[in-house]
């Protein structure tokens, strides 16, 4: 069953949390975060993407980005801008995106059920990722960004975090500027911590990443080092358990993550057409739209835009992984049509997270990649089944939104 654990949270003063919070560090380039944080000296992309603030000739991942990073983190508690609670706590994260609300526990969790796989994953990581938090979660002695959990919803621990909700005032409650509403409640009622560990040790059998793979990975690199480091270390350490907030499934929504391609592989558009309406149903339309219905695709070539259908032929009686819509287009066209046969590697293709827009998709065709695809989304569902079952998604499977903001609270490994 699932080990969920309080910790001494490090964040900002109620006042300052607007300012503070900041979007992950993994959705922008280094010139849009420089843009992000603009003038706003409080901003925590200064901790996460402390690039910003060395000149451009300083490469991203060099020793000096690392220990600004450290010394801002530092910085800002010394200032007084963030704060460590007394004892520990647990905290609920609330996020209303377009009257859209999810609600999630804030906690730290063992390095050893991730290591063990009862924290399951659906995700492959990238080494160059893995490498670059590492280094960074390990020369601040913190973990700077949360995991993001689920689980299968249970009506006992609903209860108890509404109930705590119900008769508490949220210590932050603001809009950030992309008119995201971030509520967050300190939760330090000793009865209800206690009953909250509780249930998830009784009652939930597995916890799902489902967005934060390389955090996840990067955690457990940092546990095993210092393990190294100190094997006297006490088995409740604060590095051998990483900081993540825990949503129930249903709460959660994803969205498309859909595709660009550079090329068409040496066709024109009319050859790729015809390929296509070989095994697609192929039509014409007028303009773009989401696709909703499983295996259908919305495609940008060549000024227009297509309705692409697959026949059940194409995913009937596959396993869970291959019957994803992504993998149908991945096996289909990607790879037999495009000659891209490893995503993760191809500098052909690109990925663009529906919070983006189709438009986005268009702009990209138009000054100058080939061809677009607009994806219907994967579901929980798909996603909980294909972890239970211990296989891997395609890469760019999931977009998550809301993204959980970096900077609401820190998990200091020296604690």
């Amino acid at each position: 069953m699932a080990v969920v654990r309080p910790f001494r949270a490090v964040r900002p003063l109620p006042e300052l949390a607007g300012q503070v919070a900041s979007l992950p560090y993994d959705v922008m380039s280094r010139a849009e975060a420089k843009a992000m944080a603009g003038d706003n000296a409080r901003s925590f992309l200064h901790v996460v993407r402390a690039e910003i603030d060395l000149p451009d000739s300083i490469d991203d991942y060099s020793d000096e980005v690392y220990l600004k990073g450290c010394e801002r983190l530092r910085q800002m508690m010394a200032e007084g801008i963030l704060k460590q609670d007394s004892r520990p706590l647990f905290y609920i994260y609330r996020q209303i995106m377009k009257g859209r609300v999810q609600t999630g526990l804030v906690a730290t969790f063992s390095v050893d059920e991730y290591l063990s796989n009862k924290i399951k994953k659906h995700e492959f990581t990238r080494k160059d990722k893995e490498v670059d938090r590492t280094r960074h979660f390990d020369t601040c002695d913190a973990h700077t960004e949360p995991v993001f959990l689920t689980y299968r919803r249970q009506e006992a621990i609903d209860r108890l975090i509404r109930d705590f909700i119900k008769f508490n005032d949220p210590v932050y409650d603001f809009k950030a500027e992309d008119g995201i509403t971030h509520i967050f409640w300190v939760l330090d009622d000793a009865e209800t911590i206690k009953q909250l560990e509780s249930l998830f040790d009784k009652v939930v059998p597995s916890l799902y990443i489902a967005d934060g793979h390389h955090r996840s990975a990067v955690s457990a690199n940092v546990a095993l080092k210092r393990r190294e480091q100190d094997p006297g270390a006490p088995a409740d350490a604060e590095f051998n358990y990483f900081m993540a907030v825990v949503f129930p499934d249903e709460d959660l929504f994803i969205m498309d993550y859909n595709r660009v391609v550079k090329d068409l592989n040496g066709m024109t558009a009319e050859e790729f057409l015809g390929k296509i309406a070989k095994i697609y149903q192929l039509e014409r339309v007028d303009e773009a739209f989401h696709p909703h219905k499983k295996a259908e695709m919305c495609m940008y070539l060549d000024g227009s835009w297509y309705r692409l259908t697959a026949p059940p032929s194409l995913f009937e009686g596959l396993d869970p992984v291959r019957r994803l819509d992504v993998s149908i287009l991945q096996d289909n066209v990607l790879t037999p049509m495009l000659a891209i046969d490893d995503p993760r590697t191809s500098m052909r293709i690109d990925f663009v997270g529906g919070i983006r827009g189709l438009g986005e998709l268009k702009r990209r065709v138009d000054q100058g990649w080939a061809v677009a695809f607009a994806m219907c989304p994967t579901t929980m569902d798909d996603l909980l089944s294909i972890a239970d079952a211990e296989m891997i998604m395609p890469p760019k499977s999931t977009w998550f939104e809301p993204k959980l903001r970096s900077g609401l609270f820190v998990h200091l490994l020296s604690d």
